[in-house]
């Protein structure tokens, strides 16, 4: 063993990277690798999301229309024919109020809920809900029941 071929132990080293920017006898000096001139020289330089290297890029080609409602309400809808499934299943008996459709998952606490008229509806029931349609409506008086919007 002599000075010329002394290695450190295995393990004890991670960064084998050459350290750029350290004068030019390096070999890296002056411009550190990075090239003369443009972005990417520069200090600062993150290249934006999206970018193609100066073509139009995609977001601004695409043409854009329509609209976003910000102000649109999602309902979510509960049919005549489940309200009455609940009713053969005994699990509903006279009236069906909001916690009722949490409990059996027709909706979650934070849904804005709407009776819709799909199928058929025999039992007499109280419904509390959100919104109602007019089919639904009429179809919850016409068995002898009640709609109440909350």
């Amino acid at each position: 063993m002599n000075l010329s071929n002394l290695q450190p132990a295995a393990g004890s080293t991670h960064n084998q990277n050459k350290r750029v920017g350290r004068g030019e006898g390096s070999g890296k000096g002056g411009t550190a690798a990075r090239g003369h001139k443009g972005a990417k020289s520069r200090s600062g330089y993150s290249k934006k999301i999206g970018f193609e290297g100066g073509q139009m890029p995609l977001q601004r080609r695409v043409p854009k229309f329509g609209f976003k409602n910000i102000n649109r309400v999602e309902y979510q809808g509960v049919n005549l024919d489940t309200l009455q499934k609940l009713v053969d299943n005994g699990l509903v008996t006279d009236t069906v109020d909001f916690n009722t459709l949490i409990e059996n998952r027709l909706a979650t606490k934070n849904e804005v809920v709407k009776i819709l008229g799909r199928g058929e509806l025999k039992a007499k029931l109280k419904v509390s809900a959100h919104k109602f349609t007019a089919t639904a409506k009429a179809a919850i008086e016409a068995a002898g029941g009640e709609a109440v919007e909350l």
